[in-house]
């Protein structure tokens, strides 16, 4: 998305800017090829949902489970799971994936690591499965550029994001068709306290989550269709979003190609700094997760602002600039285009702080100068909200000017009752009128809104991004993963060899291959490869 003519744009040298991007670059690089180095146990479970095992055993512990956890105990994952598994369907050990795990959980099949020929044929059978899925997630990308066609996009920017999540798949459905009514463009519904530490996708219709719903396949499918309804209704496309994140992270960015999903959060550090997931499983469950998003056409949502909820947003404002830098670089080696990073900043600077809105402008106005062309998401206050739901409203108020002013891209609704009660649905009304208000009486404002070279912003954002690079500078010098585990990001500390997940982290042999990978990495695939999966 560009900010169009008449944007207001900061006066940054555009060598600080270019040397900002090369440190990134820099700092991210030796995080990818650690990545390509390893695999983990959801990766190789995601490559077997592409291929079509889903489902669950009695006890709701997913067949790619057992299946995943059968080859590792039997031969290893060191080369992947493919050749392993899809070797013991061609030997008649089981008759499809299906039956392969269902034994598997009995540990009634024998595996080996096939070599020779067995492997090439293994293999060639495991290309044509999981070609299967990725031409479905190229179908559903197909159908969501004809919807938005025929049906539109919203008028303008931002787009009007709200969460809507009771734990119950059936209520969700409703409320999210009641919040497109009331002007939402984007639906959220977050997920279930502690998923994404779950090592398991939930299977089917769910109605029993706490502060969310989980993400499920079932529930996926069933918004998506809700959403289609309403869209159909108000007569615009209403985006699906979700979170990719946690110890799943692949196999549900895979789930969201599979069903259609819009917007994705996915954020490259968010799982390390905020739920102790180990830094090496993250990264390299982030890679492919955006390769998946990048096939599927879904827009990313990173999670910057959490960074404001644990640190100052004055002194730390640099560390989201760089975090932001860093998930432009992950997300475009990945694949991604600049019209999917959603990249994540917020209004989290304490109200009692002298000029703070002036400040909240100045730091809003560098994201939208660096990345021009990204849709950038928008969060509102948290962390200072009180309980006094009039100065709430208030700061819903300021929050959602600024959102207009800077051009912002996608502006997740606040609610006045934050930290107070989960919202009422009259809650959400009133914030949604909030947003259109303050969207309505400001548009156009932008044309006329141009900080002064030498004013209070301009000097304030340069200061940030010069914070940046010497930050940048240092991470260079001591690597992105020491600088994790020394709290530069949140104040969280989290070393590379501890966090949750690290048990499922395997180097790959020089042997392994995976299909999924070829096909996502249009450099590895061969061209009738690309071709048979298009």
């Amino acid at each position: 998305m560009s900010t169009g003519p008449g944007a207001p744009l900061l006066q940054l040298d555009p060598r600080a800017v270019a040397r900002a991007r090369q440190l990134a670059a820099r700092a991210g690089r030796p995080i990818v090829e650690l990545a390509q180095a390893h695999t983990t146990a959801s990766v190789e479970r995601a490559t077997l949902r592409l291929a079509g095992l889903s489902g669950a055993d009695h006890e709701r512990v997913p067949w790619v489970n057992h299946l995943v956890d059968a080859v590792r105990d039997g031969v290893g994952l060191e080369q992947g799971v493919c050749a392993p598994a899809f070797d013991a369907i061609r030997r008649g050990e089981a008759t499809d994936l299906l039956d392969l795990a269902q034994r598997a959980s009995s540990r009634s099949v024998q595996l080996r690591q096939p070599s020779g020929r067995d492997r090439s044929a293994a293999l060639t059978l495991a290309r044509r499965s999981i070609g299967t899925g990725i031409k479905r997630i190229d179908r559903n990308r197909a159908t969501r550029d004809r919807l938005v066609a025929r049906l539109g996009d919203p008028p303008s920017r931002p787009w009007i994001y709200l969460i809507v999540a009771t734990g119950d798949i059936y209520e969700d459905m409703p409320q999210a068709q009641a919040a497109a009514r009331g002007g939402a463009d984007v639906v959220a519904v977050i997920r279930s306290t502690g998923q994404s530490l779950l090592d398991y996708v939930p299977e089917g219709a769910t109605r029993e989550g706490y502060a969310g719903t989980y993400a499920t396949q079932e529930n996926f499918r069933l918004m998506r269709a809700a959403l289609d309804d309403v869209s159909k209704e108000v007569g615009r496309y209403v985006r699906l979003t979700n979170y990719a994140s946690g110890l799943c992270m692949p196999e549900i960015a895979t789930l969201a190609g599979l069903e259609r999903l819009d917007m994705m959060l996915n954020d490259s550090m968010y799982g390390i700094l905020f739920r102790d997931i180990n830094p090496v499983r993250t990264f390299v469950d982030q890679r492919f997760s955006r390769q998946i998003h990048a096939r599927a056409g879904i827009i990313i949502n990173t999670g910057e602002d959490n960074y404001l909820t644990t640190a100052d947003a004055v002194e730390a404002a640099h560390t989201v600039t760089v975090s932001q830098l860093l998930n432009e670089y992950f997300a475009k080696e990945a694949g991604l285009a600049d019209w999917q990073l959603g990249l994540g900043h917020a209004f989290e600077i304490n109200p009692d702080v002298p000029q703070s809105f002036r400040l909240e402008v100045a730091h809003a106005l560098l994201a939208r100068t660096l990345f021009p062309d990204a849709p950038l998401k928008w969060m509102p206050p948290t962390k200072h909200m009180t309980g006094d739901i009039f100065r709430g409203y208030l700061l819903d108020g300021f929050f959602n000017l600024v959102g207009g002013l800077t051009g912002q891209g996608i502006l997740l609704v606040g609610m006045m009752t934050e930290a107070v009660v989960t919202p009422w649905l009259s809650d959400r009304d009133l914030a949604l009128q909030n947003v259109r208000y303050a969207l309505d009486a400001g548009r156009g404002l932008v044309e006329d809104f141009h900080p002064p070279v030498d004013g209070f912003i301009q000097q304030r954002s340069r200061q940030v991004l010069a914070e940046a690079i010497e930050l940048l500078d240092r991470i260079v010098d001591d690597t992105l993963l020491e600088a994790i585990a020394d709290g530069t990001f949140g104040l969280m500390r989290r070393p590379a060899d501890a966090g949750k997940g690290l048990d499922g982290v395997v180097r790959k042999d020089d042997g392994y291959a995976n299909p999924a990978v070829e096909l996502l990495e249009p450099d590895l695939a061969e061209p009738a490869l690309l071709e048979g999966a298009g």
